[in-house]
């Protein structure tokens, strides 16, 4: 590759001054002479034309349908420590994530630290979850008792956003064998959840955070990530999931999990929900760089 411009080459910008997600889509993203240049068929969320990528200002880019990347561009990212991820629209989906993350491993140390304290720090991540999900920091110290209340405050929930959005509920039910058995809310709500973890994916990747490590869930790969997920069920993945109902009602032409797709991905966006998951796990650490100073 030739020289760069100013140097940028050979330039290395820390992750704590970066600014967070850069967001492409229907575009061929090339390198030339050490930056990366994009150009744009045009979509909802950027015009059409040519445009200077930023890369090194940014700590991960997100490439939506409709695009392509070289090679080059690759390798100057992973030079630079600048992450690429292939995403749903609006980040509904999560296809590929970068083998390294950001150049600061603080966030995986101290989370393994906690993880691996099950008497007190792991348990106290737990309650913070639970207390930012429900609104109130519970007094119980068990985790089998916090998940009980948890799970008794979500059938109420369940229920009340129903009637909210008119939608007849006859409770939660979910075949893993066979989810297309369940009836159009539970099978919204399947839709919606997996949204919201494509979402929470691309956060944990962000952040270099450790997927398995969970707090509330523990036996999936995925056990962070459905941590984080669940911190916006009651404001996302519900509501999104019944309103999807109304819209398949209104037009049956449409699958389903097409209406989800949409209302997620836009709602997503809108809301800056990966920017507030990436946020809510740095405070989770106590790793929040928002107000830091140079």
């Amino acid at each position: 590759m030739l020289k760069g411009r100013l140097g940028l080459e050979t330039a290395r910008i820390p992750q704590a001054d970066r600014h967070g997600l850069l967001w492409l889509g229907r575009g061929a993203l090339t390198a030339e002479d050490g930056t990366l240049r994009f150009v744009c068929a045009g979509g909802p969320n950027l015009a059409a034309g040519d445009y200077a990528i930023p890369f090194q200002m940014v700590s991960m880019i997100l490439l939506g349908p409709g695009s392509t990347v070289s090679h080059d561009v690759l390798r100057l990212l992973a030079r630079h420590g600048t992450g690429l991820v292939a995403v749903g629209e609006d980040g509904v989906r999560l296809y590929s994530a970068p083998p390294l993350g950001a150049d600061d491993s603080r966030i995986a140390r101290r989370q393994a630290r906690m993880w691996a304290d099950a008497e007190d720090a792991r348990l106290s991540i737990a309650r913070r979850l639970y207390a930012w999900r429900l609104g109130e920091v519970l007094p119980h110290r068990d985790i089998a008792v916090l998940r009980g209340i948890e799970g008794a405050r979500m059938k109420q929930m369940y229920q009340l956003l129903a009637q909210r959005h008119g939608i007849q509920w006859r409770g939660r039910h979910y075949d893993r064998q066979n989810p297309d058995a369940a009836d159009l809310p539970n099978q919204a709500i399947n839709h919606a959840a997996t949204a919201v973890e494509a979402a929470a994916s691309i956060a944990v990747a962000a952040l270099s955070a450790i997927p398995q490590l969970g707090f509330i869930h523990e036996d999936s790969a995925n056990a962070f990530i459905l941590d984080i997920a669940d911190l916006f069920r009651d404001e996302i993945t519900i509501p999104v999931a019944f309103q999807a109902v109304h819209l398949s009602e209104k037009q049956p032409e449409i699958a389903l999990e097409r209406h989800v797709r949409r209302l997620a991905g836009r709602t997503l966006r809108e809301k800056e929900v990966i920017e507030r998951m990436i946020d809510h796990i740095k405070e989770l650490f106590d790793a929040d760089d928002r107000h830091r100073h140079p």
